[in-house]
């Protein structure tokens, strides 16, 4: 009776070291950037200062100042981007006498139409590039010879696919959105994800190129040519085989076949001491 006893036991036993194994292995697969605090204990320099390339179909928001608000005025785009509709009086009640902000659509050859300068072609280049390029031809055409201009991407989005909380596309107003925070947008990755390998689709000077990432490891995000997102990119996140096997019909049978095993062992632990 009591070697039955113990066995009983020891099943149980057995079966909750397996279970805290199984966990305490799995569990690293979950830990993003392992050995970031060591890694980076001593500060290191970012190489490059990341912006982003005007691609067509972005839509940029042009903002020329002068002191002299007349001189701005010819410059001044009065169509939104998109529907074609004007700009509100509200809208235009807070832009300040000495600047104005236009908005323009990035055409299919990476041109936008500008106010009196004409065609200007802004692809491969970044916000600050055709900032300085809008600002040299009205100060060289004698336009505006004080002028400052300010370009900002509007509308830039990308789409999150996959085992997160939140799919969907996103937006954003930066130059500078990472595959870190462009997941905590989403919501993180569930439990059931890949943390390994993160594939982000993107399209790049006419082409469809993919990158994989590592969020465990912290050199695999850091140094990945995907790791400052760009306008279109799509982040694809896999489930892991857990989550399939879950969603199986097996692993039903599974479950409840464990529970009733460990009710029979159970009863017959009672049974047995009651003897």
């Amino acid at each position: 009776m009591k070697n039955s006893l113990k066995f009983a036991y020891s099943l149980l036993l057995v079966s909750l070291l397996a279970s805290f194994s199984s966990c305490s292995i799995s569990n690293k697969d979950f830990l993003y950037l392992q050995g970031a605090d060591t890694l980076y204990a001593v500060p290191q320099d970012i190489k490059d200062a990341f912006e982003l390339k005007i691609q067509p179909d972005d839509e940029l928001a042009i903002s020329i100042g002068s002191k002299n608000a007349e001189l701005i005025e010819p410059f001044n785009n009065s169509f939104l981007v998109g529907g074609g509709a004007r700009v509100s009086s509200s809208i235009a009640a807070s832009a300040n006498t000495t600047s104005r902000i236009s908005y323009f659509l990035v055409d299919q050859l990476g041109d936008i139409d500008f106010p009196i300068l004409g065609t200007i072609h802004v692809q491969g280049k970044t916000a600050r590039q055709v900032a300085a390029d809008i600002r040299d031809r009205l100060v060289v055409g004698n336009y505006i010879l004080d002028a400052s201009v300010l370009v900002r991407l509007q509308n830039t989005k990308i789409t999150i696919l996959g085992d997160v909380s939140n799919p969907g596309a996103r937006s954003f107003d930066t130059d500078r959105l990472t595959i870190l925070e462009a997941i905590g947008r989403a919501g993180d990755l569930k439990s059931t994800a890949k943390r390994s390998p993160i594939l982000v689709i993107r399209e790049q000077d006419g082409k469809r190129v993919s990158y994989q990432i590592d969020l465990r490891d912290p050199q695999s995000v850091y140094t990945s040519p995907a790791y400052y997102l760009q306008q279109n990119d799509v982040v694809y996140v896999q489930p892991n085989k857990t989550s399939r096997i879950r969603n199986s019909t097996g692993y039903t049978y599974l479950s409840v076949g464990s529970t009733i095993l460990g009710l029979l062992v159970s009863i017959a632990s009672i049974i047995i001491a009651s003897d």
